[in-house]
């Protein structure tokens, strides 16, 4: 009985080891903002090398299809990098509403972390999921060494996920790279002797520029991933290790993901070039078996308004400040001249909860109130209470702490303005897809239409 019990006791440790070699030894993944379909066609036959032209013409290729509305923020990477929809994981919009001080805050801020080389704090733990490299970490131990280099701080917070050894971004003003000290072993190594030698700031210099550009940064973090690599000999052993880098196509003042200007073609022949040292590289140190590739776009402007303009059809403006504004004009008749809106963000009108509570007043009245006025507004499609979200379309795409009082969606051809003009892009493609493609020789298809959240169990093998 005892050998009985020993023998079962060994098979349950053995399940609980790591499974190596389920994944290759290294795995790349590159998300790229503003990647499309469209531009990749325009541009694929002006190409006979580079990477993107293997991965294109030698990778497998998809479509990653969202089911949610997209506004062009880093819920898409969430969704990507989670395999859950934002109603799950919680990164619905790059910004969430803070009621104490009625201003919007970064949805990765965190007060318990401080930066290094930057005043931003930030961590992941406002990500409810657990991330590709959190999945990774749990399969494969301590052993496994994941890092994300990106070019902003939400985006690299994202890819790094809670369990990475490490992480950086740029700092674009300091031109230099900087991270948080959620991550334990702070900014790795290398980076730091890029910022002690002053790369990034020659690198600008030697381009005669002031400013550093979006091919430069891409430049720089294709440069910083191969050097952390090499330095920490990612691939080298029979533990799964993974290197998650964001890079963009869109050139400064791009207002559409797809090419419209010579600029815009630039972006994507560098890209090319840039991804092909990559690719070479590490297949050069590590061997093409030990390395795979996945690159996924990250839809940022939909197709433009100008193309729409194009065909014919008129997006028009609305303006969510004005409508607060109006909104409180109408409870101030209504209940006396108080400040009874704190503020609009996203489709979310947040009230002055104290004032309803000091005044004893019911909330649900005066939120049903208020979604009464809203939706007479021209523009608006529908408005109701929160709390009523899971009888509605939204019920996916919002999450209980991104959610104000009220929450309205706009109709068809409108685009919905803030503060400064800032334009939520839910207008221009609701349902927006992006390419991925899978450089693997354990990849040899992929769906050609796949859902966004399946994406972490195919890069997986789960």
């Amino acid at each position: 009985m005892r050998k009985a019990h020993l023998f079962v006791s060994c098979l349950i440790a053995l399940a609980a080891l790591p499974v190596w070699g389920r994944m290759p030894r290294l795995t790349v993944v590159i998300v790229a903002d503003g990647l499309d379909t469209y531009s990749i066609e325009q541009m694929r036959n002006e190409w006979s090398e580079g990477g993107l032209y293997t991965l294109v013409e030698r990778g497998a290729e998809g479509q990653c299809v969202f089911d949610m509305e997209v506004y062009g923020g880093h819920e898409t990477t969430a969704t990507l990098l989670t395999g859950e929809l934002p109603a799950v994981h919680g990164y619905c919009m790059d910004e969430v509403f803070d009621r104490t001080d009625r201003t919007a805050h970064m949805s990765v801020e965190d007060k318990r972390a401080a930066g290094i080389g930057t005043m931003l704090k930030v961590s992941p733990r406002n990500i409810l999921s657990p991330t590709l490299t959190d999945m990774v970490r749990l399969q494969y131990g301590e052993l496994a060494q994941l890092y994300a280099i990106g070019q902003e701080a939400a985006s690299t917070i994202i890819m790094a996920g809670h369990a990475a050894n490490g992480c950086c971004w740029l700092d674009k003003q300091r031109m230099q790279w900087v991270t948080s000290s959620y991550y334990p072993k702070g900014l790795p190594a290398v980076a730091d002797e890029v910022n002690a030698a002053g790369r990034i700031q020659q690198a600008v210099n030697a381009n005669k520029s002031k400013l550093l550009y979006p091919y430069m940064a891409n430049e720089q973090v294709v440069d910083l991933a191969l050097m952390l690599q090499e330095s920490l000999h990612l691939g080298e052993d029979l533990v799964p290790d993974m290197l998650l880098m964001e890079v963009t196509t869109l050139p400064s003042g791009a207002k559409s993901d797809r090419i419209v200007s010579t600029e815009h073609e630039n972006m994507y022949t560098r890209l090319n070039t840039q991804l092909g040292t990559l690719i070479s590289t590490l297949q050069s140190r590590l061997g093409q078996a030990n390395v795979d590739f996945v690159l996924v776009g990250r839809p940022v402007y939909g197709i433009g308004a100008s193309f729409y303009k194009s065909a014919g059809m008129e997006v028009l403006e609305f303006d969510a400040d004005r409508m607060a504004a109006l909104t409180n004009a109408y409870l101030m008749a209504l209940h006396g001249n108080e400040r009874w809106v704190d503020g609009v963000h996203g489709q979310s009108v947040y009230l002055n909860r104290s004032l309803i509570n000091r005044k004893r007043m019911s909330l649900r009245e005066i939120q049903e109130e208020v979604a009464q006025f809203i939706v007479e507004f021209e523009g608006v499609q529908s408005a109701f209470v929160a709390s009523d979200i899971h009888n509605t379309v939204m019920v996916d795409r919002m999450s209980k702490r991104y959610l104000g009082d009220v929450v309205f969606c706009l109709e068809a051809g409108r685009q919905l303005l803030e503060k400064e003009g800032k334009v939520w892009d839910r207008v221009v493609e609701p349902h927006p897809s992006s390419p991925v493609y899978i450089y693997s020789l354990h990849h040899q298809q992929l769906p050609k239409r796949l859902k966004a959240a399946e994406l972490t169990g195919i890069i997986g093998n789960w």
